[in-house]
Protein backbone atom coordinates (compact mmCIF):
# COMPACT_ATOMS: atom_id res chain seq x y z
CA UNK A 1 0.00 0.00 0.00
CA UNK A 2 1.05 3.63 -0.43
CA UNK A 3 1.61 5.47 2.83
CA UNK A 4 0.82 9.17 3.34
CA UNK A 5 3.78 11.52 3.44
CA UNK A 6 1.98 14.66 4.67
CA UNK A 7 0.12 15.44 7.89
CA UNK A 8 -3.00 16.33 5.92
CA UNK A 9 -3.11 12.98 4.15
CA UNK A 10 -2.24 11.10 7.34
CA UNK A 11 -5.01 12.84 9.27
CA UNK A 12 -7.51 12.04 6.53
CA UNK A 13 -6.53 8.35 6.64
CA UNK A 14 -6.88 8.24 10.43
CA UNK A 15 -10.35 9.74 10.17
CA UNK A 16 -11.23 7.19 7.51
CA UNK A 17 -9.98 4.16 9.47
CA UNK A 18 -11.09 5.06 12.99
CA UNK A 19 -14.62 3.72 12.49
CA UNK A 20 -13.20 0.28 11.63
CA UNK A 21 -11.45 -0.13 14.98
CA UNK A 22 -13.29 -2.57 17.24
CA UNK A 23 -13.00 -2.22 21.01
CA UNK A 24 -14.35 -5.61 22.04
CA UNK A 25 -12.79 -8.93 22.99
CA UNK A 26 -12.24 -10.97 19.86
CA UNK A 27 -9.19 -13.13 20.51
CA UNK A 28 -10.32 -16.46 21.98
CA UNK A 29 -8.05 -18.34 24.38
CA UNK A 30 -4.62 -16.72 24.48
CA UNK A 31 -1.52 -18.89 24.17
CA UNK A 32 0.90 -16.25 22.87
CA UNK A 33 1.49 -12.52 23.26
CA UNK A 34 3.85 -10.33 21.30
CA UNK A 35 5.89 -7.23 21.99
CA UNK A 36 6.38 -4.65 19.23
CA UNK A 37 8.97 -1.87 19.25
CA UNK A 38 10.96 0.18 16.74
CA UNK A 39 14.50 1.55 16.97
CA UNK A 40 16.40 3.69 14.51
CA UNK A 41 19.76 3.56 12.74
CA UNK A 42 21.93 5.85 10.62
CA UNK A 43 20.87 9.13 12.24
CA UNK A 44 17.20 8.11 12.34
CA UNK A 45 16.97 7.48 8.61
CA UNK A 46 16.43 3.70 8.94
CA UNK A 47 13.69 2.18 11.11
CA UNK A 48 14.40 -1.18 12.72
CA UNK A 49 11.30 -3.06 13.92
CA UNK A 50 11.40 -5.91 16.41
CA UNK A 51 8.60 -8.32 17.19
CA UNK A 52 9.06 -10.93 19.92
CA UNK A 53 6.44 -13.63 20.53
CA UNK A 54 6.16 -14.99 24.07
CA UNK A 55 4.19 -17.87 25.50
CA UNK A 56 1.18 -16.87 27.57
CA UNK A 57 0.97 -16.91 30.50
CA UNK A 58 4.50 -18.33 30.84
CA UNK A 59 6.19 -15.40 29.03
CA UNK A 60 8.93 -17.53 27.47
CA UNK A 61 10.29 -16.33 24.07
CA UNK A 62 9.02 -18.51 21.21
CA UNK A 63 9.90 -16.51 18.10
CA UNK A 64 11.21 -13.14 16.96
CA UNK A 65 11.69 -11.12 13.80
CA UNK A 66 13.62 -8.02 12.76
CA UNK A 67 13.00 -5.80 9.76
CA UNK A 68 14.56 -2.60 8.43
CA UNK A 69 13.11 0.05 6.17
CA UNK A 70 13.95 3.68 5.28
CA UNK A 71 12.01 6.26 7.29
CA UNK A 72 9.55 8.20 5.12
CA UNK A 73 7.56 10.15 7.74
CA UNK A 74 8.87 12.59 10.38
CA UNK A 75 8.44 12.15 14.12
CA UNK A 76 5.22 13.96 15.00
CA UNK A 77 3.18 13.08 18.12
CA UNK A 78 -0.12 11.53 17.08
CA UNK A 79 1.27 10.21 13.80
CA UNK A 80 3.67 7.54 15.05
CA UNK A 81 2.03 4.79 13.03
CA UNK A 82 3.01 6.40 9.71
CA UNK A 83 6.65 6.32 10.78
CA UNK A 84 6.70 2.84 12.29
CA UNK A 85 3.86 0.58 11.11
CA UNK A 86 5.26 -0.14 7.61
CA UNK A 87 8.43 -1.71 9.01
CA UNK A 88 6.51 -3.51 11.78
CA UNK A 89 4.32 -5.16 9.13
CA UNK A 90 7.53 -6.35 7.43
CA UNK A 91 8.65 -7.95 10.70
CA UNK A 92 5.25 -9.55 11.39
CA UNK A 93 5.35 -11.22 7.97
CA UNK A 94 8.52 -13.10 8.99
CA UNK A 95 7.09 -14.75 12.11
CA UNK A 96 6.67 -18.51 12.29
CA UNK A 97 4.70 -18.36 15.55
CA UNK A 98 1.68 -16.09 15.28
CA UNK A 99 0.90 -13.76 18.19
CA UNK A 100 -2.47 -14.02 19.88
CA UNK A 101 -2.30 -10.33 20.74
CA UNK A 102 0.17 -7.53 19.96
CA UNK A 103 1.29 -5.21 22.76
CA UNK A 104 2.70 -2.04 21.23
CA UNK A 105 4.98 0.52 22.82
CA UNK A 106 2.53 3.31 22.02
CA UNK A 107 -1.13 4.27 22.12
CA UNK A 108 -4.27 2.44 21.08
CA UNK A 109 -7.43 4.56 21.16
CA UNK A 110 -5.82 6.94 23.69
CA UNK A 111 -5.23 9.26 20.78
CA UNK A 112 -6.82 12.55 19.62
CA UNK A 113 -8.49 10.74 16.70
CA UNK A 114 -8.78 7.40 18.55
CA UNK A 115 -6.37 5.55 16.27
CA UNK A 116 -2.87 5.36 17.69
CA UNK A 117 -0.20 2.94 16.50
CA UNK A 118 -1.73 -0.10 18.26
CA UNK A 119 -5.13 0.53 16.67
CA UNK A 120 -3.65 1.21 13.23
CA UNK A 121 -1.37 -1.83 13.36
CA UNK A 122 -4.05 -4.14 14.74
CA UNK A 123 -6.46 -3.04 12.03
CA UNK A 124 -4.00 -3.52 9.16
CA UNK A 125 -2.68 -6.84 10.50
CA UNK A 126 -6.19 -7.97 11.52
CA UNK A 127 -4.71 -8.98 14.87
CA UNK A 128 -5.85 -8.13 18.41
CA UNK A 129 -3.68 -5.28 19.71
CA UNK A 130 -3.13 -3.24 22.87
CA UNK A 131 -1.34 0.04 23.39
CA UNK A 132 0.95 0.24 26.43
CA UNK A 133 2.66 3.63 26.33
CA UNK A 134 5.29 5.07 28.65
CA UNK A 135 3.97 8.63 28.35
CA UNK A 136 0.66 10.43 28.08
CA UNK A 137 -0.48 11.67 24.68
CA UNK A 138 -3.97 12.94 25.48
CA UNK A 139 -6.50 12.77 28.30
CA UNK A 140 -6.97 13.39 32.01
CA UNK A 141 -7.04 11.09 35.03
CA UNK A 142 -7.57 11.25 38.82
CA UNK A 143 -4.96 10.50 41.47
CA UNK A 144 -3.48 7.03 41.04
CA UNK A 145 -2.69 4.98 44.16
CA UNK A 146 0.92 3.86 44.52
CA UNK A 147 0.33 0.11 44.57
CA UNK A 148 0.82 -2.68 42.05
CA UNK A 149 -2.14 -3.10 39.73
CA UNK A 150 -3.87 0.13 40.75
CA UNK A 151 -5.56 1.80 37.80
CA UNK A 152 -7.84 4.74 37.07
CA UNK A 153 -9.75 5.77 33.94
CA UNK A 154 -8.08 7.93 31.33
CA UNK A 155 -10.69 10.21 29.76
CA UNK A 156 -10.83 12.74 26.97
CA UNK A 157 -13.84 14.91 26.05
CA UNK A 158 -16.10 12.85 28.29
CA UNK A 159 -15.03 9.49 26.86
CA UNK A 160 -12.90 6.81 28.49
CA UNK A 161 -10.01 6.18 26.13
CA UNK A 162 -7.79 4.04 28.32
CA UNK A 163 -6.48 3.27 31.77
CA UNK A 164 -3.58 4.71 33.74
CA UNK A 165 -1.94 1.68 35.35
CA UNK A 166 0.56 1.42 38.19
CA UNK A 167 2.44 -1.68 37.14
CA UNK A 168 4.95 -1.39 39.97
CA UNK A 169 4.92 0.71 43.17
CA UNK A 170 7.25 3.68 43.25
CA UNK A 171 7.46 3.99 39.46
CA UNK A 172 5.73 6.10 36.85
CA UNK A 173 2.50 4.60 35.49
CA UNK A 174 1.95 3.19 32.03
CA UNK A 175 -0.93 4.22 29.78
CA UNK A 176 -2.92 1.24 28.55
CA UNK A 177 -5.59 1.48 25.88
CA UNK A 178 -7.33 -0.99 23.60
CA UNK A 179 -5.94 -1.07 20.09
CA UNK A 180 -8.19 -3.36 18.08
CA UNK A 181 -10.28 -6.46 18.88
CA UNK A 182 -9.58 -6.07 22.63
CA UNK A 183 -11.83 -4.49 25.24
CA UNK A 184 -10.78 -2.08 27.99
CA UNK A 185 -10.81 -4.56 30.89
CA UNK A 186 -9.02 -7.28 28.94
CA UNK A 187 -6.31 -4.84 27.85
CA UNK A 188 -5.44 -4.07 31.46
CA UNK A 189 -5.64 -7.71 32.50
CA UNK A 190 -3.33 -8.90 29.71
CA UNK A 191 -0.76 -6.15 30.29
CA UNK A 192 -0.63 -6.87 34.03
CA UNK A 193 -0.27 -10.59 33.32
CA UNK A 194 2.85 -9.69 31.32
CA UNK A 195 4.40 -7.60 34.11
CA UNK A 196 6.96 -9.34 36.34
CA UNK A 197 9.42 -7.31 38.43
CA UNK A 198 9.78 -4.34 36.09
CA UNK A 199 7.62 -1.33 35.28
CA UNK A 200 7.13 -2.41 31.65
CA UNK A 201 5.56 -5.70 30.55
CA UNK A 202 7.96 -8.41 29.40
CA UNK A 203 6.64 -8.05 25.86
CA UNK A 204 7.87 -4.46 25.67
CA UNK A 205 11.18 -5.24 27.38
CA UNK A 206 12.05 -8.05 24.98
CA UNK A 207 11.04 -6.05 21.91
CA UNK A 208 12.93 -2.94 23.04
CA UNK A 209 16.07 -4.90 23.84
CA UNK A 210 16.00 -6.40 20.35
CA UNK A 211 15.02 -3.24 18.45
CA UNK A 212 17.33 -0.78 20.21
CA UNK A 213 20.08 -2.87 21.83
CA UNK A 214 20.33 -5.85 19.47
CA UNK A 215 19.73 -8.36 22.29
CA UNK A 216 18.40 -11.54 20.67
CA UNK A 217 16.05 -13.51 22.93
CA UNK A 218 16.80 -17.14 23.77
CA UNK A 219 14.04 -19.07 22.05
CA UNK A 220 12.35 -21.92 23.92
CA UNK A 221 12.02 -24.97 21.68
CA UNK A 222 9.33 -27.55 22.40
Amino acid sequence: MEWPTTIEDATALQEQLRSQVRIEDDFGELHTVSGVDVGFEEENTIARAAVVVLSYPGLQPLDYALARRPVTFPYIPGFLSFREVPVVLDALAQLRVQPGVLICDGQGIAHPRRIGIASHLGLLADTPAIGCAKSLLVGHFPTLPDERGAHVPLTDRGEQIGVVLRSRPGTKPVYVSPGHRVGMAAAVQIVMACVTKYRLPETTRYAHNLASNGVIPIIQRS
